[in-house]
C-alpha cells in the first residue's frame, strides 16, 4: 500500500470539544505527516469526505508543531546572566 492509499483509508475522526490531537512521535514526524497531507490535498484526488478528515488532521498537526516551536522559543528566551536555564511550562 502506498502512502496516498494509507491516507485514504484513515478512520474518520469524531470531533468533540474535549478531543486532543493524536499524539505525535516527534516534531519531525508531525511535520512529515503534515507535508504528506498537504501533498494529498493539493493532488485533488481525494473524495470530499476524506478531504475534510485530512484537513482536520492537518489543523491538529499544525497546532502541535506550533506549540512545540513556541515551547522551544520560550526555553531559548529564558536566560539568566547569559546562561540558559531549564524551562518549565506554566501550570
Amino acid at each position: 500500500m502506498n502512502h496516498l492509499e494509507s491516507l485514504t483509508t484513515m478512520p474518520k475522526a469524531t470531533a468533540t470539544s474535549t478531543d486532543q490531537p493524536a499524539p505525535c512521535a516527534s516534531y519531525e514526524a508531525a511535520v512529515q505527516e503534515l507535508e504528506a497531507l498537504v501533498a494529498s490535498l493539493e493532488g485533488g484526488q481525494l473524495p470530499l469526505d476524506q478531504l475534510l478528515v485530512s484537513y482536520q488532521r492537518g489543523a491538529e498537526l499544525l497546532a502541535y508543531c506550533q506549540s512545540k516551536l513556541q515551547q522551544v522559543e520560550q526555553q531559548i528566551k529564558v536566560l539568566d546572566e547569559g546562561v540558559l536555564k531549564p524551562w518549565t511550562p506554566n501550570p
